[in-house]
């Protein structure tokens, strides 16, 4: 039995919870148990992880619980290593993720409203619960398992003030089986927004990473006294946007904050390690300029790759001084090796193959990406101007995130929409021509208010010469593994158009790697049909982490898709740079 009251005791015995973020989303499944060791053996108790509901129900009605998909699986580890688990199953999770977990889908509704009560929201979420809860049931800690505490929403507190909502959530577990104590996290600094995200009966716990006294004592004023007190995301790091510095916290000072919520209260380290936001996963705060990087390294207790930092050792040293740490031997043999440069053997651009690996959809008006059930990537929209008229001013209607555009197939500019406060405009130009608009989804934002805005491609329409133009060829470019197959290197190829470079290289022996794409500018890279994520080269990462497992002994194919025409080249290294 675990319970919450001014201690935490499970089973009867006064329990300190020591935990650490781990999202399995965001490691190859090869690499769990190495970093579920590494956990153990710094001192924790208990891990904790997010469950996505974008990662399991891409498209409406289809479940995927296999492979790196196996949340049960990593369960079932963390059990063998004698580790609690803290699940945080909520529709909604934000950590930096692609919609914060919610899937796209919901936005094929034009009159969608999220996180709060209403039907087809609900509806929804209840089917996804359906498949979910009673899978979680048999791991709870009275069932003879290891999850210790739910949480019910997260943050919910910056969001809304849907208590009814809230209440759906805690019941709807409640009816599917879920018997072991609720949480509820929130920042502790406004009064408000924690009161919001409170549910009556829940643990109400905070979400901070310095001033621990101050927050805990808010935290006391505001649920009272009786309560024991806990840090569930202690922020010893910070994630990273394109075009931002690499964000290091100061360890003196986590070492302070540490020994005090540890004095005081109960902690979950946000993040034991990071990982990493492979293929379109990574999301972003508000606006573009705000857009996740695809390293969530989050200068986290481990690396990226799962390396031991000083951080580490400061924290586990912290650890010990309060009780007896059990390590075990590290069972993953885990290696790195720079293969040195790749050789491109073909190469081929986009409008060479365009019709060869999407299907086009004709339409009056522009479709969105969540119109034509495409979740991430890019989309590209052809238009063809009458004869007798010439493209001297382009803007668009409700769109994003970024557009190439073309006439003819040369480019004329590319921007993030936002930036566009104008439109492009020019005194002369060819007339009847045919413009090709590609546009980026960088990610639909994953924290405040603009959830519901977050519809991808052309939602409105393209303006010309300040009326609408109509009438449109629309490409879905998801870049999955299909369509990547679909590609013919023998089409030809353009400068300066968006393209496909295919490069190749041996592998006598595995080991993690980092590409680094000198000279290309902004694109997505895939390993053997793996999406790696999306690399730009305004930083701060300069490289792409292969984790060993996505290679194969003998060769291996490495596609570039440069949405800037830039022709660099590849090679493989040892180690993650800033």
């Amino acid at each position: 039995m675990v319970e919450i009251n001014e201690k935490v005791s499970i089973d009867g015995k006064e329990t300190g919870i020591i935990s650490g973020s781990i999202h399995y989303f965001r490691v190859v499944p090869e690499y769990w148990q190495d970093r579920l060791e590494k956990l153990k053996n710094m001192g924790c108790n208990t891990v904790e992880t997010y469950i996505p509901w974008n990662f399991h129900e891409e498209k409406k009605g289809q479940f995927n619980w296999k492979g790196g998909h196996d949340v049960f699986k990593f369960i079932e580890l963390a059990s063998k290593l004698g580790l609690y688990v803290i699940i945080r199953p909520s529709p909604y999770i934000c950590a930096e993720w692609e919609f914060g977990g919610l899937p796209y889908w919901l936005l094929k509704e034009r009159g969608m409203r999220l996180r709060c009560s209403y039907k087809p929201y609900l509806d929804a979420i209840k089917s996804y619960y359906e498949e979910l809860i009673p899978r979680l049931v048999p791991y709870q800690h009275d069932k003879g398992g290891n999850i210790i505490l739910f949480q019910i929403e997260n943050e919910y507190g910056y969001y809304g003030t849907d208590h009814a909502y809230m209440n759906f959530l805690a019941d709807t577990m409640r009816s599917l089986g879920v018997t072991q104590p609720f949480v509820t996290s929130d920042g502790p600094w406004v009064e408000a927004s924690f009161k919001n995200g409170r549910v009556e009966g829940a643990w109400s716990t905070g979400n901070f990473g310095s001033q621990v006294e101050t927050q805990f004592k808010a935290m006391e004023n505001y649920v009272g006294g009786n309560k024991a007190k806990m840090c569930m995301e202690f922020w010893c790091g910070w994630f990273d946007a394109w075009g931002e510095p690499h964000h290091t916290s100061d360890l003196e000072q986590n070492k302070k904050d540490l020994a005090d919520v540890i004095k005081t209260g109960h902690v979950n380290f946000y993040m034991f390690e990071g990982g990493t936001n492979f293929g379109f996963t990574a999301g972003r705060n508000f606006g573009v300029k705000n857009a996740d990087i695809t390293s969530y390294d989050y200068d986290a207790i481990l690396t990226e790759d799962g390396q031991i930092t000083p951080k580490y050792e400061a924290f586990k040293k912290i650890i010990s001084e309060s009780r007896k740490i059990e390590e075990v031997p590290l069972s993953t043999k885990i290696s790195r090796k720079a293969y040195g440069q790749l050789k491109c053997t073909a190469k081929t651009d986009l409008f060479a193959v365009l019709d060869d690996i999407s299907k086009k959809t004709s339409s009056p008006y522009p479709l969105t990406m969540e119109d034509l059930d495409q979740s991430g990537g890019f989309i590209l929209y052809r238009t063809r101007l009458p004869e007798y008229e010439k493209a001297l001013s382009i803007k668009f209607d409700r769109a994003g995130d970024r557009v190439n555009v073309y006439e003819n197939q040369k480019q004329l500019f590319a921007t993030a929409i936002e930036d566009m406060k104008e439109a492009f405009k020019r005194e002369d130009a060819p007339a009847g021509s045919v413009i090709d608009m590609l546009f980026e989804n960088y990610g639909r934002v994953n924290f405040g208010p603009a959830l519901e805005t977050q519809r991808k491609g052309i939602e409105g329409y393209m303006i010309l010469n300040d009326h609408l133009q109509h009438g449109y060829d629309i490409y879905n470019l998801p870049l999955d593994e299909e369509q990547l197959a679909k590609i013919d290197f023998t089409k030809g190829y353009t400068q300066g158009r968006p393209a496909f470079y295919k490069y190749e290289f041996d592998a006598d022996e595995l080991c993690d790697t980092f590409l680094e794409t000198k000279g290309f500018e902004k694109g997505v890279a895939f390993v053997n049909g793996f999406n790696l994520g999306r690399y730009w080269n305004i930083g701060p990462q300069k490289r792409l982490y292969i984790p060993a497992p996505v290679l194969k002994k003998g060769k291996n194919t490495v596609i570039i898709f440069d949405t800037e025409g830039k022709e660099g080249s590849l090679s493989l290294e040892d180690s993650l740079v800033w």
